[in-house]
């Protein structure tokens, strides 16, 4: 993929894709913050800025509206190490897009209305997704868990509710202002635009606003798990579940492509292992999954599912380690290897087809350290062996590095 660099006197990063196959452009701003910057006294700030930075910037009160007339779109989301704003228009309004986002970047229009009706918005999300859906409290209780020190120990939304209830116009100020700079942001283009005119406009629209303090990270490490972990709850919900968490290295570790490619191998797809074993051969899932966090820093791969009727979720847990120790015991066929694999190659081709996914793409991986790293998703997959995976999963799958959570119905 051609992309091409620039990086503006207030720190700012450009990153640019010329795609001449689309009349649109995708213009993405990531900031580099998420619910891991967050005070522990007042955390989901980074969520409640997702909301807040719609609201009106300084010049702009309507930031839809103008965006909307110029045939665009836009949306915007939020995790634990990022938050992504990306938009698309036309190309004959590109510089609406630029307008827009420079502008709210440039400073918010901070009103105790605007951030009432945003809080109540975040919290009404907060009790919608974790208070009064069924298993919507399992973030909470598994990240809590999970980690006992390092900030990932909450989840997007905040630890609790009163933390974005109590938050004031001064705290929002203080945390716009320490991490929505342009020396803490990515700005990246895709679409039918060179990158001499994206340069100009970038000049343009972002160029005047001032740099920013340098905000340098100092997050607590997480100390090195050497006990297995247990937490058993009862919920009114459907069924019973449980979830098994293992942590793993972090997403620009070369371990992390193997923790992926043993996620998959267990659970991707109807012919994966878990799935054919445990759902269709046993019946004793009637559903279950796996995935890999893919967090900045050490994350973790967690394997979750509901047990079928009649089976309890000792038992259940039992057939999970089971099948996990077959990972190390048993020989991995390479068929089932590069079935994974070719999966990894289709779905690299797909996220990357449209230019709003590229920008975005393209943002994350200068964020974890090279745009350029977008190119060798694939290879580094397909360098993964079966040695690999089997000496991974002995490693990871250690009894004593295992967070449980049975989440039982009542």
């Amino acid at each position: 993929m051609q992309i091409n660099k620039y990086q503006l006197a207030n720190g700012l990063r450009l990153i640019h894709n010329y795609d001449d196959s689309t009349s649109m452009v995708a213009v993405n701003v990531l900031y580099n913050v998420g619910a891991k910057d967050e005070d522990p006294q007042r955390t989901g700030f980074a969520h409640l800025f997702e909301h807040l930075m719609f609201g009106g910037s300084v010049n702009i009160p309507d930031y839809d509206g103008p965006l909307q007339n110029a045939g665009g779109d836009n949306n915007a989301w939020t995790n634990n190490d990022m938050t992504n704003y990306y938009l698309s228009i036309p190309y004959q309004n590109i510089e609406t897009g630029f307008w827009l986002e420079s502008d709210r970047m440039l400073s918010l229009a901070f009103s105790e209305k605007s951030l009432e009706v945003q809080r109540q918005v975040v919290m009404e999300e907060f009790k919608q997704v974790a208070l009064n859906q069924p298993y919507g409290d399992v973030q909470h209780l598994n990240r809590a868990l999970c980690y006992t020190e390092h900030p990932y120990r909450w989840p997007t939304l905040g630890k609790e509710l009163s933390h974005i209830e109590h938050a004031t116009i001064a705290d929002v100020k203080a945390f716009f202002g320490k991490f929505y700079t342009p020396n803490n942001a990515i700005l990246s283009v895709s679409g039918s635009i060179s990158f001499e005119d994206c340069v100009k406009l970038a000049e343009k629209w972002f160029g005047p606003i001032p740099k920013g303090q340098v905000y340098k990270r100092n997050l607590p490490k997480e100390p090195q798990q050497t006990a297995a972990r247990f937490l058993e709850v009862q919920r009114k919900v459907p069924t019973s579940a449980i979830y098994k968490t293992y942590p793993i290295c972090e997403r620009i570790n070369p371990d992390y492509y193997v923790c992926d490619m043993i996620t998959d191998i267990l659970a991707h797809g109807r012919s994966s292992r878990l799935f054919q074993h445990l759902v269709m051969d046993k019946s004793i899932f009637s559903e279950i999954n796996a995935y890999v966090s893919g967090e900045v820093e050490p994350g973790s791969l967690q394997i979750y599912g509901k047990p079928a009727s009649g089976v309890s979720l000792e038992e259940a847990d039992i057939a999970i380690q089971e099948e996990l120790s077959k990972l190390y015991d048993s020989p991995i066929g390479e068929r089932e290897i590069e079935k994974v694999k070719n999966k990894y190659e289709s779905s690299d081709l797909f996220s990357n087809i449209s230019c709003s996914s590229k920008a975005s793409n393209l943002a994350i991986f200068e964020l974890l350290g090279d745009a350029a790293m977008i190119d060798h998703e694939v290879e580094k997959y397909r360098s993964v062996n079966a040695n690999d995976i089997k000496n991974m999963a002995s490693k990871i799958f250690d009894p004593s590095l295992c967070s449980t959570l049975y989440y039982k119905h009542s």
